[in-house]
């Protein structure tokens, strides 16, 4: 990779806009049609053969810090009184991976603001690494689809350093799509938008607003996540009953609700971890090796619980969850989130990719970011689970074990939810549900 002294002030040119995009999916348990369809050559950079090896350790730390990551944008997110009602899902996973993008390509106070928002110390081609052994293709199944698609695109006859491409290849299979920005960036938003929302079977539309991709564009790095999963444990049509919710203004009003009684991990606490009483529990997927889990704060505790939880205290949370038997209570939610994250990236930290950035990696021209977008959608009810069992065992008669009192979770207030790798840790989407009924 070119290196730049971090000493050295570019040319007065105009800096070239650079964009970054991490469209989302996680469409659970619904049908949908695929639309739309991307313009402009491809080109692949020369990827290894088979995936880079990555050290397991780096590859756990940066799930961990994914997980603060995630936390800090929900938190900044949520700061002002307006974010603070209101239904939010994001992906984690997304962003991490267009800035790990980014991040090879960047120097200096760049490199280091990225980095220290991202909470890693690793070197930013090993980040990369790390995270795409963390993207790695999941197989589908009849229980799951989780796809991930990595692109960038560039202006046509706009250079772009060759050790760059050779990193975002090995670590991410990331295409190169070539389009012309300067003569036609409408039809330019229009080929990037239908790529991602064709990656997510339309469930993503119009990522980048109209005018976000103008003529000083050059390059555009698109993450986009699509994920289909069923439930290991079904919930019946029949049991879903309106049921009050009490939101935090006050109010409750009656919201489809599920319900079934299994086994589940699960655990409660209060004082220790977060210092507000809390209830949580696991739900997998039928696959084994997602599950997302609900955190759900005492009636009245919710901001203080959110505000407070950190990566640490998530981590003991859901290293305290133990399996038995929980009559669970869930409604049903869907709705949608729109970010341009550029305020909240700044208030991580991250100023110079925006106004001076040294993205020397990348291309000799001076380049600096100018929009960071993410959409998501998050769809959760009964679906997602056509099983049937016919088992027979014989055994002698003896004595029944004392039944276990099964712990109560009725999720009747605002909660929060992860959808994770539960091998990896990788945090795929994170978010608050403060009205199941909002759009």
């Amino acid at each position: 990779m070119t290196n730049r002294s971090t000493g050295t002030r570019r040319t007065s040119r105009r800096p070239a806009a650079l964009l970054l995009a991490a469209a989302l999916a996680a469409p659970l348990l619904a049908g949908c049609g695929s639309t739309g369809a991307a313009t402009g050559a491809e080109v692949r950079a020369s990827a290894p053969t088979s995936p880079p090896a990555v050290d397991p350790a780096r590859v756990a730390a940066t799930a961990r810090a994914t997980d603060a990551f995630g936390l800090d944008l929900l938190h900044t997110l949520t700061a002002t009184p307006d974010g603070a009602g209101r239904n939010v899902v994001l992906s984690p996973s997304g962003l991490s991976t267009v800035l790990a993008m980014l991040l090879p390509g960047a120097h200096g106070a760049t490199a280091q603001e990225l980095a220290k928002a991202l909470h890693t110390e690793l070197d930013p081609k090993q980040y990369a690494l790390a995270v795409g052994a963390l993207n790695r293709p999941v197989p589908t199944t009849d229980g799951l689809t989780l796809r991930r698609s990595d692109e960038v695109w560039t202006q046509q006859g706009f250079t772009v350093e060759p050790d760059y491409l050779a990193t975002l290849a090995a670590a991410f299979d990331a295409g190169v799509h070539t389009t012309d920005f300067k003569k036609d960036p409408e039809g330019s938003r229009k080929a990037v938008n239908a790529a991602v929302e064709n990656a997510t079977e339309g469930r993503i539309k119009d990522l980048f607003a109209p005018k976000a991709i103008n003529p000083d564009t050059r390059l555009v790095l698109t993450d986009a996540l699509y994920l289909k999963a069923k439930w290991a444990s079904a919930f019946k049509p029949a049991h879903t009953e309106d049921r009050p919710f009490h939101k935090l203004d006050g109010t409750a009003p009656n919201v489809s609700t599920m319900g079934q009684t299994g086994d589940f991990k699960y655990a409660d606490g209060s004082g220790g971890i977060v210092g507000e009483p809390w209830q949580a529990v696991e739900l997998p997927y039928a696959d084994g090796g997602l599950a997302m889990d609900l955190i759900v704060p005492a009636q009245g505790g919710f901001d203080a619980f959110t505000k407070g939880l950190d990566q640490p205290q998530l981590d003991r949370i859901l290293g305290a969850l133990s399996a038995q038997p929980v009559d669970l209570q869930l409604p049903r939610f869907h709705f949608d989130t729109s970010n341009e994250l550029t305020s909240a990236l700044r208030s991580l930290g991250v100023h110079t990719a925006f106004d001076d950035a040294d993205l020397g990696g990348i291309a000799k021209e001076p380049l600096v970011v100018s929009s960071v977008v993410q959409k998501a959608t998050v769809q959760v009810d009964e679906e997602g689970t056509v099983a049937a069992a016919g088992s027979g065992v014989g055994v002698g008669a003896a004595a029944a074990p004392a039944p276990r009192q099964a712990a109560q979770l009725h999720i009747d207030r605002p909660f929060l939810f992860l959808i994770r790798d539960t091998a990896g840790g990788q945090p795929l989407f994170l978010g608050q549900v403060t009205d199941p009924q909002a759009g």
